[in-house]
């Protein structure tokens, strides 16, 4: 069994309504090939069909306030509970007492302590190795669980060779960035590319910031823009992988895109999709008492794995 996790910065369950909810005013053709023509909404929650099983996860975690990305990706690749452990939501970066779980915990870790083949599959442009060698450089959790568990973050020379993607998915931004090297592909290329990655490895994570960034902005254009070019992304992931041995997981940290009516995160639930190798029977294991929450993400993925 393999494990392809796509997680999408700041993406909640919200309403059927087109005006607030970019989700149901993009056009989703590949997502919504999933479930018949249907999107996950607050008014269904859950959603099953023979290609996948799309399940709610609670990004609350029994805490007060708005969820935040930094405690919130913590239990996401962690499995712990970050905000009922320091008392609060908190971000966008982690909690300085939670390094030491980020450490010990995080999902490469314990996969690479398994002996399991991981990577990261975002590539980050050479400005980027230059800000972490500054004494106060912040990452985030991703890129902070990279570092702890020694995995190596692709460079412009991986993306060059079709063996990473870029955050924006079709690299249209890596000339701004001193790269002009770089050449743009379309979203389904990028997909391809991407599932690609899967041959060699055991599980592999991409991360999608720009829905997170187009929720703070209230922009509904930029908000379809992003959406859509996921949904190409999806459409060449599709294509490439490989579903009689691995597991596509689609989830987020937070609500924040499915309501632009605010600037501030939601306390919504956020999808879990399941695409792939057995997904009905491994959405039954995870939501069998109907309270899945962020923590349950990395245990499960263990599970599937045999490292648990």
């Amino acid at each position: 069994m393999k494990v392809l996790l796509l997680f999408l910065d700041g993406v909640g369950i919200g309403r059927r309504d087109p005006h607030v909810n970019p989700v149901f005013a993009a056009r989703l053709p590949a997502l919504r090939s999933l479930f018949n023509g249907e999107l996950p909404s607050l008014h269904a929650r859950r959603l099953a069909s023979r290609a996948a099983t799309a399940i709610p996860l609670d990004p609350n975690l029994g805490v007060a306030g708005l969820p935040q990305s930094g405690t919130g990706q913590t239990a996401l690749f962690t499995g712990v509970n970050a905000p009922k452990l320091i008392g609060k939501h908190f971000g966008p970066y982690p909690y300085s007492t939670l390094k030491p779980v980020l450490q010990a915990q995080n999902i490469f870790h314990r996969l690479l302590v398994a002996g399991r083949r991981v990577a990261f599959a975002n590539a980050f442009p050479d400005r980027f190795f230059e800000y972490t060698r500054q004494p106060r450089a912040r990452l985030t959790v991703t890129t902070l669980s990279c570092q702890y568990a020694g995995v190596p973050i692709r460079t412009h020379a991986e993306l060059a060779a079709g063996k990473a993607v870029s955050a924006d998915i079709t690299n249209a931004a890596w000339g701004s960035l001193g790269h002009p090297h770089i050449h743009p592909v379309e979203p389904a290329e990028a997909g391809r590319r991407l599932a690609q990655l899967t041959r060699d490895h055991d599980f592999v994570l991409f991360e999608y910031w720009r829905t997170d960034h187009a929720g703070h902005s209230q922009s509904m254009h930029e908000s379809i823009e992003v959406l859509e070019k996921f949904d190409g992304f999806l459409v060449g992931i599709m294509e490439g992988l490989d579903t009689r041995d691995t597991l596509l997981l689609i989830t987020s940290d937070h609500g924040n895109l499915e309501d632009l009516s605010t600037k501030s995160h939601t306390r919504n639930p956020v999808p879990l999709i399941l695409y792939g190798s057995h997904h009905a029977d491994h959405a039954r294991e995870l939501d069998a008492a109907g309270t899945a929450d962020l923590t349950h993400i990395t245990p499960f993925i263990l599970r599937l794995l045999r490292v648990a």
